[in-house]
């Protein structure tokens, strides 16, 4: 039986910051994003790379490897990011199925309809590639948020510590749902930017005591009106979060629970996927994942 998600009131409340879509093709505006960032405060940073990126390859130039290095130095977090960032599996069953995938996330969906198999293979396929850099990452992060069934059933047995969904953060080994506050913004049209913004405002406002992941992508960098409310939230979050990569706030979560083994019965949630239902889709919950 599933219990309701939850977080120990007595961790103190964390903000975690990400950088979707990384790859050589989006790195100047990442960059962007980054100095933004850096504008307001140094934060540990979750990139999420893509090895892959559309198919274009997955040769690594030197200045690319360099600069993740150097964010690594920094203290920033190399987590995997699907494969290729494309839905390549088969036509979408339905109406809802078409929506979600076509729609909502503009077909970058990698894994919203893979089976197990299809998705160990893809998983592999990104840990080689993070391997070859001398990289090993701890979280894998579903591009849009989506996975499928298999693609569950595929992490539960994959070395990953953690995967991300829109609402929360998932501790695999064994499964565990926590719950955040997520604020994301979908930037491919003015009246989704509007509401993007409007909506990340309030649900900053309503976030108190909650975990809050800033999810930032490569195309926010085009909207100073973006960048503008990003620089505010954080620096609102900033003054009673702290401010952790990912994998930091895992590790964290996960020795809390080891030191407190009867807080933490009855939360963990059940192994069958089926325990974990896709996203909900919100106004600011439709941006490339």
């Amino acid at each position: 039986m599933t219990a309701d998600p939850a977080s120990p009131a007595s961790l103190p409340p964390a903000v975690c910051v990400s950088l979707h879509d990384v790859a050589p093709e989006t790195w100047p505006r990442c960059e962007c994003l980054l100095n933004a960032v850096a504008a307001v405060a140094r934060v540990p940073l979750t990139l999420l790379v893509v090895p892959n990126y559309h198919r274009h390859g997955d040769d690594i130039p030197r200045w690319y490897h360099e600069m993740l290095q150097d964010r690594r130095a920094m203290g920033d977090e190399l987590a995997l990011h699907g494969y290729v960032h494309y839905d390549e599996a088969a036509r979408p069953h339905g109406p809802i199925d078409w929506w979600r995938r076509r729609v909502l996330t503009a077909g970058e969906g990698e894994f919203a309809s893979l089976g197990r198999r299809a998705t160990e293979g893809r998983l592999a396929a990104g840990l080689d590639w993070f391997q070859h850099q001398g990289w090993t990452p701890k979280g894998f992060v579903a591009p849009a948020w989506l996975l499928s069934e298999g693609a569950w059933r595929a992490l539960e047995t994959s070395p990953f510590a953690y995967t991300t969904t829109a609402d929360a953060i998932h501790l695999l080994h064994p499964r565990r749902k926590l719950a955040t506050r997520s604020l994301v913004y979908s930037t491919r049209s003015p009246l989704r930017r509007t509401l993007s913004l409007a909506w990340n405002g309030h649900r900053q406002a309503a976030a108190a005591g909650t975990p809050v992941r800033l999810a930032l992508h490569p195309n926010d960098s085009r909207y100073p009106e973006v960048i503008a409310q990003v620089q505010g939230l954080l620096e609102r979050l900033l003054r009673d979060r702290t401010p952790m990569t990912k994998a930091d706030f895992v590790a964290r979560q996960q020795a809390f629970d080891a030191a407190n083994p009867g807080v933490v019965q009855g939360l963990i949630t059940a192994s069958d996927s089926s325990a974990t239902p896709p996203p909900r889709a919100t106004p600011a919950s439709t941006s490339l994942g």
